[in-house]
């Protein structure tokens, strides 16, 4: 019995992870006269600012798979709610930067894994404390999922306001 399936019934139909479907990892840039205006346009660069977000822990369901592209929004989901995981920093001193982003670790059999969100002035430090992050939250579930896989955004400020996005939208849903 793996950690995965430690606690869980052994009813034979929960041994195969469901299809979960796609997780899109998207990324956004913005700029504008405000940081809310600058964080509004990196959620359109990214295709998902017609969603209202419903921002989720990090944990990846088994039977999932992740897709690195841009969200694309069809127009009867205008209001929807987006079921996502979040990260972002804006930046409104100029010549300063913001990155954010997302790391994942994911089991190769069953697709299941932990998201982890963060943003930093530092590009090598975001990457690094995201990998670090993610070895602690799997030691702390006595798990080995593997090595790291990061995205991170990153935009610098030359004027108005900027915002850097990483989104990982699990589903839409009606209201």
């Amino acid at each position: 019995m793996n950690m995965l399936t430690q606690g869980l019934p052994t009813n034979p139909a929960l041994a195969a992870p469901a299809p979960f479907g796609p997780i899109a990892l998207a990324t956004g840039l913005g700029e504008g006269p405000t940081s809310l205006a600058a964080f509004d346009a990196a959620l359109r660069d990214a295709g998902v600012a017609n969603y209202n977000l419903i921002c989720l822990s990090s944990v990846i369901p088994p039977g999932s798979v992740i897709e690195r592209r841009k969200w694309v929004t069809p127009r009867e989901d205008w209001g929807r709610r987006l079921y996502c995981v979040v990260s972002q920093m804006r930046e409104d001193r100029p010549g300063h930067s913001a990155h954010a982003g997302i790391g994942w670790v994911r089991d190769a059999q069953s697709g299941a894994g932990l998201f982890v969100e963060l943003h930093d002035e530092r590009r090598e430090r975001l990457d690094a404390d995201l990998r670090a992050t993610l070895r602690s939250m799997q030691d702390g579930r006595a798990i080995d999922f593997g090595e790291a896989e990061t995205q991170i955004a990153s935009i610098t400020c030359a004027g108005p306001p900027v915002c850097a996005l990483v989104i990982a939208v699990y589903a839409a849903a009606p209201w």
